[in-house]
């Protein structure tokens, strides 16, 4: 029998209205994904994970002093091969080894400027000597020794300014004769500077002798 020829009442649409809401709830329930709020979570989360158990808590505090031995391993063997760079950075600068020496000695360049500042007598070389003897003679309360210290000064001077100026000139001619095409840039300064030291404190130690040919 249909719903027309039901007696007594008819039923109120709202009901009819209501009982189908609630079988669409009921059918988008089931459909709904499972709430996975009672599973236990991502053990990287900050917050609720579960207390560790004492042996894995035992094995990341091993993990711990692993790492912090290996990092105190990793800095004394940075400092030993620190060490060990120095060392034979200074077996280079009294050998002339090119693999070690610093960077500002490196290349052929370098090392033709030195061997022709140490292959010459330079007169700035004996400017501390020189220096000591006319700090002393100026010392003395004698007018005579004062104003031969103070001539000896002018002369040694000018006596370094026109050397350094020739070993310049000599040095800038053969660098261009013997490395056209290479970077020369800064090398007769740094012969002038190795002029200025005296030959047994030059670093790298000359490896030539005086009025050898470079």
């Amino acid at each position: 029998m249909g719903l027309g020829s039901m007696p007594g009442k008819p039923l109120p649409l709202g009901f009819v209205f209501r009982s189908r809401a609630k079988d669409e709830k009921a059918q988008a329930a089931d459909k709904a994904p499972v709430n996975f709020s009672k599973q236990p979570r991502d053990p990287q989360a900050p917050k609720g994970r579960p207390t560790p158990k004492r042996s894995e808590a035992q094995s990341q505090r091993r993990s711990v002093a692993n790492t912090s031995m290996t990092r105190k391993e990793a800095a004394k063997r940075q400092r030993e091969e620190r060490r060990s760079a120095l060392e034979r950075q200074r077996q280079a600068l009294a050998s002339g080894d090119e693999r070690y020496l610093p960077a500002r000695d490196k290349g052929p360049v370098r090392r033709f400027a030195r061997d022709f500042v140490d292959s010459r007598f330079n007169i700035a070389e004996f400017f501390l000597p020189m220096a000591v003897v006319i700090l002393v003679l100026s010392m003395v309360r004698v007018a005579a020794l004062q104003n031969i210290a103070l001539l000896l000064w002018l002369v040694v001077i000018v006596l370094i300014v026109l050397d350094s100026f020739v070993t310049a000139f000599r040095l800038k001619k053969q660098l261009n004769e013997r490395f056209a095409g290479e970077n020369r840039r800064g090398a007769v300064a740094y012969a002038l500077m190795r002029s200025l030291q005296m030959r047994r404190l030059r670093l790298p130690k000359p490896q030539v002798k005086r009025g050898e040919r470079p």
